[in-house]
């Protein structure tokens, strides 16, 4: 996927559920937490966080969205599964005022882009995407990438106030990386800038926050935690509304409610996760046979053999 950033703010501790493992603090991600959007301004009125309506994007002759309509509602979280090239990236692209749709509209808060400043209504979405990182510069340390996010600035140029500093401090110790705070950025592992830009997201305060495969380059343990992790956002009250983009059922989240099946630049099917979500649904997105088996909340599949594509 490839779409750019900017992000939110912090979040509460998570909660042990009986009879679904949650991993320890001690190894980064969930120490020191902070209290989620403190200070966010209540959505009085607003039903509809995000409304995309009849939406269409072509380049020359190739249809990339074809009729695609999607409402995300107050406390609704979703998460968006399709095969590669199913348009995922060039919906989210969309949505965040990158990519012009050729016909339909988009709506954030209720204000249509086109018809409000696009540079205003990016503000309030937040992405965290791994094809970020190739556009920070070497150089940059952690903590002025944590910082960049107030801004939505690549290479940052604004001068941070104190406040803005130590939101970023802050931060930087609550995804487990406050020792990286000095730490150029091109010598960061990729685990720990996976870290760095999830800490980036949440310095904005943006109503929706898009998760743009997140897991992408983290080991098994540090999946996990991060999944625990969005699972703590999912679950506060005054935070955003998140859409969780991934080829791996594996990756949502109990606090899911709903979910979108690209395939071929349309919408397959959409509604309710525990409808949505199913053996029948994902093999006709995909194409292929799926097994879809629930588990304490957390999804399991199988894949039929490659070659028995439907």
């Amino acid at each position: 996927m490839g779409v750019r950033v900017d992000e939110s703010q912090c979040v509460a501790p998570l909660r042990r559920r009986s009879g679904i493992p949650q991993p320890r603090a001690s190894r980064g991600i969930l120490q020191d937490p902070v209290e989620f959007g403190r200070g966010l301004p209540i959505l009085r009125g607003v039903a509809d966080i995000l409304q995309v309506s009849d939406l269409c994007v072509s380049r020359g002759r190739t249809e990339i969205l074809r009729g695609v309509n999607w409402r995300v509602r107050k406390g609704e979280h979703w998460v968006i599964l399709g095969p590669n090239g199913c348009g995922k990236t060039s919906l989210l692209k969309s949505i965040a005022g990158y990519l012009s749709p050729s016909s339909g509209s988009i709506a954030l808060l209720g204000e249509r882009y086109g018809e409000t400043d696009w540079r205003d209504l990016r503000l309030k979405i937040g992405i965290v995407t791994s094809a970020l990182q190739s556009s920070i510069p070497p150089a940059e340390t952690a903590l002025e990438t944590v910082v960049s996010g107030r801004y939505a600035q690549l290479d940052l140029w604004a001068h941070p106030t104190r406040a803005d500093t130590a939101a970023a401090a802050t931060l930087l110790r609550f995804v487990g990386c406050s020792q990286l705070a000095r730490r150029e950025w091109i010598h960061l592992s990729q685990g720990e800038r996976q870290r760095i830009l999830i800490a980036r997201s949440l310095m904005a305060r943006p109503r929706l926050l898009i998760l743009d495969e997140p897991c992408a380059g983290l080991d098994p343990v540090a999946r996990e935690e991060f999944l625990w992790f969005v699972e703590g956002v999912a679950r506060r009250r005054s935070g955003p509304a998140l859409v969780l983009v991934t080829h791996h059922a594996e990756e949502i989240m109990p606090a899911f409610t709903h979910a979108l099946l690209l395939r071929g630049g349309r919408v397959f099917d959409s509604g309710p996760k525990l409808r949505v979500v199913t053996t029948r649904g994902l093999t006709g997105a995909f194409g292929a046979r799926i097994s879809v088996r629930r588990l304490r909340g957390r999804y399991l599949t199988t894949a039929g053999h490659p070659r028995r594509r439907l």
